[in-house]
């Protein structure tokens, strides 16, 4: 490992522990050169899934691309950045257990069904450009089904 601070490659292990519920080992070093201290982080490298397109085009599944779009859903939103990583943790264990190949649909779907358990605002604005919404009466629609799915029944 190289020191981040002189570039020496040459250091020590002080301190190992699991990281992020077991799926990382993290180690505190020591530079022999410029005794100084940093952190590495060691995770596994996963089988990256891969995402086929509607184009038919296939590309691996980026975790930071499913972010960026439910971090735009959820602008000015009431939804802390803790919700926001729990949420793309799911969609990809989703994503994993689905097997190698997942198509985008299925993808988007997953995304949608975690953002409507959350913020119906952030659902939509999601749905709007996941479904290419082109008016007010897809908007309506869709308010209408999300709505009725989570509308508690009246006993009458």
């Amino acid at each position: 490992m190289r020191c981040p601070y002189c570039s020496a490659d040459d250091d020590r292990v002080v301190d190992s522990r699991l990281a992020e519920d077991g799926s990382a080992i993290r180690r505190r070093r020591e530079c022999s050169t410029c005794n100084q201290r940093f952190t590495t982080f060691e995770r596994i490298d996963e089988v990256g899934v891969i995402v086929v397109k509607r184009s038919g085009e296939r590309e691996v599944f980026s975790r930071d691309k499913v972010l960026s779009g439910i971090r735009a859903a959820c602008k000015n939103r009431p939804v802390g950045s803790e919700t926001l990583e729990s949420l793309v943790g799911g969609i990809e264990e989703i994503v994993r257990a689905a097997g190698r190949d997942v198509t985008s649909e299925e993808v988007g779907m997953a995304t949608l069904n975690a953002l409507r358990l959350v913020d119906d605002v952030a659902y939509l604005r999601f749905a709007s450009v996941y479904k290419g919404f082109e008016g007010a009466d897809d908007f309506a629609r869709e308010v209408g089904n999300l709505v009725k799915a989570t509308a508690p029944k009246s006993r009458s």
